[in-house]
């Protein structure tokens, strides 16, 4: 059975082939998958590697938990991947890690879930928190940021030009009643689409709350600083990003070594990276892929080798 023809649960894993050439497993290498979630990449990571081989998979989803494999050679890590430093630490394996994959998709049984509150396809409680155990949700977000708070998020993670308009309306709403469900809300925003791009306008705005409530961009810089720690000279990082603003930091963060994507060269004019790119072109998912699963349309996959 190929790669294709696995049946990987509830998430379909995006560009796993790609993925695990990336990572040029070694049979004895350690690994992390930060991103666990339906478990598809871990499996397929584990069976690469041999009975020395270690892989530890980092999820913070109580849900995730039911795809943990009965594998000694894996370490389940219960916990956002924000703290991947201190937990590599903690297991000794700090520096000395081969690979890492951070696939950063939200998986399809959050989109599918209605209880989860991630999809305006469905109603239910608007929550999309990613660790359900703790933490504001998506309502409280709505119910109680500030206006200017509210039109900021709505800008720079939904990068919607009407943000200011779309938060004084949500304020004025929430004035006659707290907004608790995606029903609610949608009441509130939907005006602001257009039929011809409705759906590219919900998307936008429910992006900007999802990484509101569960401080995306942050655990996504902090991962990428500990990434850098806990890798190996020579180790491996291959990231899968889905929207603009966390392609952008993970590119300037490769290729420059900042999030800024300032680069500073040396006496030779040679820019002063801690990584070595292994794909200067960015890769994308074949026709097939995309076919087989929609979903993996937005994604982009970048590679990089921690230098000696």
């Amino acid at each position: 059975m190929t790669i294709e023809e696995r049946d990987y649960g509830y998430h379909v894993p995006v560009m796993l082939r790609e993925s695990l050439e990336g990572l040029g497993i070694q049979p004895a290498g350690v690994y992390v998958d930060v991103t666990f979630g339906g478990g598809g990449h871990s499996r397929e990571i584990l069976r690469s590697l041999g009975p020395e081989g270690e892989l530890y998979g980092f999820d913070q989803d109580a849900d995730a938990e039911r795809n943990i494999p009965d594998d000694p050679r894996f370490t389940f890590v219960r916990s956002n991947f924000r703290y991947l430093y201190n937990f590599m630490r903690y297991y000794g394996r700090s520096g000395e890690v081969d690979g890492l994959l951070a696939d950063l998709g939200v998986s399809s049984h959050h989109f599918d879930d209605k209880e989860r509150g991630f999809s305006f396809r469905f109603d239910g409680a608007l929550d999309m928190r990613m660790n359900t155990r703790a933490g504001r949700t998506a309502a409280d977000v709505v119910n109680e940021y500030p206006e200017e708070a509210l039109a900021d998020l709505f800008y720079l993670y939904g990068e919607l030009k009407q943000a200011r308009r779309l938060a004084a309306v949500v304020v004025k709403a929430r004035e006659k009643g707290r907004i608790e469900t995606i029903g609610d809300f949608m009441e509130v925003v939907r005006p602001f689409a257009g039929k011809d791009k409705e759906k590219k306008f919900l998307a936008q705005v429910f992006q900007a709350l999802r990484i509101e409530v569960n401080d995306e961009m942050r655990a996504l810089r902090e991962m990428l600083r500990s990434a850098l720690r806990v890798l190996r000279p020579g180790g491996r990082l291959v990231v899968i990003t889905y929207h603009s603003l966390e392609d952008r930091l993970v590119k300037n963060f490769l290729r420059t070594g900042n999030f800024e994507g300032k680069s500073e060269t040396d006496f030779f004019g040679n820019v002063s990276s801690p990584f070595r790119l292994i794909n200067n072109k960015v890769i994308v998912p074949s026709g097939e892929e995309v076919e087989r699963n929609p979903r993996s349309r937005s994604a982009k996959l970048r590679i990089a080798e921690k230098k000696e």
